[in-house]
């Protein structure tokens, strides 16, 4: 799997050097720091800016590509004993699931399921959630309503964002919890809104037609926890 970019390479670097297998420098940099990597335990190569231009199909990469291990999905149903879940309903834009990612593992989520998908370009949401993928257990499973009733049957009481839902200040949040986030264009369709023990949402101070679902998750969660 290729990632790029600066920042979510250092993370790496600092946090799971192990999963690194090539790192690729199209930029100089500081002898100091070169030697430091050189000590890290992978291999480094210096590459041409057009040679990194093309690894990443003219992307910023800010010279720095690397070779990294594959992130291993789990299975959903290993989710089953832990006490915060964040269940993605049909979610694409690949930056707002990155940006999701990085907030659900900063908030203390102890998982996330992504449903309503076959699959996801995993190497593209490591890059934009800045390598916490690797940090928060991740499964897809297509059919939301058989996930939402497995929890549900193991204890989890389930919410999930939607407009006309009570206000998430106001809201008993229990110990054992899902939080279900909807499309970005759509939110939850009115089936899986049926389904929840509770819908909340975020009441604003101006009136305004809604947040991204991005920032309205990373609310949720940090009320949630």
């Amino acid at each position: 799997m290729l990632i790029y970019a600066k920042q979510p390479i250092y993370y790496l670097i600092n946090k799971y050097p192990n999963k690194i297998k090539k790192l690729y420098l199209a930029k100089e940099l500081e002898k100091k720091e070169y030697s430091r990597l050189m000590k890290m335990g992978f291999e480094i190569k210096r590459i041409p800016n057009e040679a990194a231009q093309k690894m990443c199909k003219n992307a910023s990469h800010q010279g720095f590509l690397a070779e990294v291990e594959d992130v291993h999905l789990q299975q959903y149903d290993f989710f089953l004993e832990k006490k915060f879940v964040l269940i993605l309903s049909g979610l694409t834009d690949v930056g707002n699931i990155g940006a999701l990612v990085r907030s659900a593992y900063a908030m203390g989520v102890d998982a996330i399921v992504a449903c309503g998908v076959k699959q996801l370009p995993l190497d593209t949401i490591m890059r934009t959630s800045t390598g916490a993928l690797y940090d928060m257990p991740f499964a897809i499973e297509h059919n939301i309503h058989d996930v939402l009733n497995d929890f549900k049957m193991s204890g989890f009481t389930t919410y999930g964002a939607d407009m006309s839902g009570m206000d998430i200040r106001e809201t008993r949040i229990d110990r054992k919890k899902v939080l279900v986030l909807g499309s970005e264009g759509e939110g939850l369709t009115s089936r899986i809104v049926s389904k929840l023990d509770c819908a909340v949402s975020i009441k604003m101070k101006h009136e305004f037609d809604s947040l991204n679902v991005s920032v309205a998750g990373a609310i949720l969660m940090d009320r949630m926890r």
